[in-house]
C-alpha cells in the first residue's frame, strides 16, 4: 500500500509538470538531432539516407513499444529468413550490432591463431580490433590502380597466416572484384587458411549474386561472409549485421560477443521488415546510382579522376591536392566528406546522399578545386 501511495504521488507530481526530485520538466534539454543539421550535406559516411523503409518504421514502432523486454523470438526469425534465402541453417548465421561486431569477433578469434592478411588498403577497422590485442596485420604492397591483386594475395599466404580478409566491393576504393576470379581465389586459398569476405555493399553491385561468395559457405569451403543492414537497407543507426559461416566458425564468434542478449529490439524488427522489401531496395539503389553518376560526372568535369564504383561512395583522385585540405575546404562550404586514408594523401572519399546534398557537393566542387590549385595545396 505504501508503494502504491508513493507511485500515485509521483504520478501526480509528473502530471503537474514536476518530477519527484523537484526539477521542472519545462527545463528539459532541447530535442536531440539524429541526422545532419539543415544546410549540411553529410557525405562522409556510407549511409543510405532513404531508409529506413516505411515497413521498417512501422516494425520499429511496434517493437519500441515493447522495448522493456530483451529480444526474443525475433532473433531466430531473422536468422531463419537469412538462412532460408541462402540454403543454409540458422546455425550458419551469427548476428551482431552492425557487421562490425561479427567482423571484430572473427578477427580476434582467428588472430589468436596467426596473422591477418589483406590488401594495402581495405576497411580494416575490425581487423584492428585484433591488432590491438597483439595480432599482426600483413598488407600487400601498394597497387597503382588500387585494385586488389588476388594472385599476389595468394602468394603471400604462409604458415603464419590464419585469416585472409577481402572486402568486396572494397572500401574506401569502391572497386569490385570479378566474381569468378574471387571465387577461384577463395576456393584455392581456403584450403590453406580461412577466407573472410566482407560484402557490406554487395546489394549495391550491378550483379549481387555473381559477386557474392555466400554459395561457397553452403558448399562447405573454409569461407565466411559478412553482410549488414547498414547500407542498402538504410539501418546504419539501428545496428544490425550478420555473418554466414560454418556452424563451427559461428560458435567461435559467439565466444567473443554477448550473443542475442546484445541485440537491439527495434533494429532486429526493422531488419525483418526490410529483408524482403524489394520495392524499397530497388528504389534506394536507383537513387544511389543516380547520385553516384552525378558525382562522377562533376568530379571528372572538375579535372579530377574518380575510380569506378559499384557502391554508395566514390573514391576520387585529387591529383596534387591534399585530401585533408580538400576536406576542410569542403567543410567550409557545409559539405562533409572524408579526408586522408592511411598515407593515400591525394585520395578523397565522398558518400552518396539525397539530391540536395549531392547538388551542394557539385556546386562547391569547382570553387574548392580552384582555391586549392591557386594555393598549390
Amino acid at each position: 500500500m505504501e508503494l502504491s501511495r508513493r507511485m500515485l504521488m509521483g504520478g501526480a507530481a509528473i502530471g503537474a509538470g514536476v518530477i519527484s526530485s523537484g526539477v521542472s520538466l519545462a527545463k528539459a534539454p532541447p530535442a536531440l538531432r539524429y541526422g545532419p543539421a539543415p544546410g549540411i550535406a553529410k557525405l562522409n559516411a556510407n549511409e543510405n539516407p532513404y531508409g529506413p523503409s516505411p515497413k521498417a518504421l512501422q516494425a520499429m514502432s511496434e517493437a519500441a513499444a515493447h522495448g522493456a523486454y530483451y529480444v526474443g523470438e525475433s532473433v531466430p526469425r531473422l536468422k531463419s529468413m537469412i538462412a532460408e534465402r541462402h540454403g543454409l541453417t540458422p546455425e550458419n548465421i551469427s548476428l551482431s550490432s552492425g557487421s562490425s561486431g561479427v567482423l571484430s569477433f572473427f578477427a580476434i578469434a582467428k588472430g589468436k591463431e596467426g596473422k591477418i592478411l589483406g590488401p594495402d588498403l581495405f576497411w580494416d577497422t575490425t581487423a584492428k580490433a585484433a591488432e590491438r590485442q597483439g595480432t599482426e596485420i600483413l598488407r600487400l604492397p601498394k597497387a597503382k590502380d588500387l585494385a586488389i591483386d588476388l594472385d599476389a594475395l595468394y602468394e603471400r599466404i604462409d604458415d603464419s597466416v590464419s585469416l585472409v580478409h577481402v572486402t568486396n566491393p572494397n572500401n574506401p576504393t569502391g572497386l569490385t572484384l570479378d566474381g569468378d576470379a574471387l571465387r577461384k581465389f577463395c576456393v584455392k586459398a581456403s584450403k590453406k587458411v580461412t577466407v573472410l569476405v566482407d560484402e557490406a555493399y554487395n546489394e549495391l553491385t550491378e550483379d549481387p549474386e555473381y559477386t557474392s561468395m555466400v554459395p561457397l559457405v553452403k558448399a562447405g569451403h573454409n569461407v565466411a561472409v559478412a553482410r549488414t543492414f547498414s547500407k542498402i537497407y538504410g539501418l546504419a543507426g539501428m545496428r544490425v549485421g550478420y555473418m554466414l559461416s560454418s556452424p563451427a566458425q559461428a560458435r567461435l564468434i559467439s565466444q567473443y560477443g554477448l550473443g542475442d542478449y546484445a541485440l537491439n529490439q527495434a533494429g532486429v524488427a526493422a531488419a525483418i521488415a526490410s529483408y524482403n522489401d524489394t520495392q524499397f531496395l530497388a528504389m534506394a539503389k536507383a537513387r544511389i546510382v543516380e547520385a553516384r553518376e552525378a558525382i562522377v560526372e562533376a568530379a571528372t568535369g572538375a579535372g579530377l579522376k574518380p575510380l569506378p564504383s559499384q557502391t554508395n561512395f566514390v573514391f576520387v583522385d585529387l591529383g596534387k591536392m591534399n585530401a585533408e585540405a580538400f576536406r576542410e575546404k569542403m567543410a567550409g562550404e557545409n559539405v562533409l566528406i572524408r579526408g586522408i586514408y592511411r598515407d593515400y594523401t591525394n585520395w578523397s572519399r565522398v558518400s552518396m546522399g539525397k539530391p540536395e546534398a549531392v547538388s551542394q557537393y557539385i556546386a562547391a566542387l569547382p570553387k574548392v578545386v580552384d582555391t586549392l590549385f591557386a594555393s598549390n595545396v
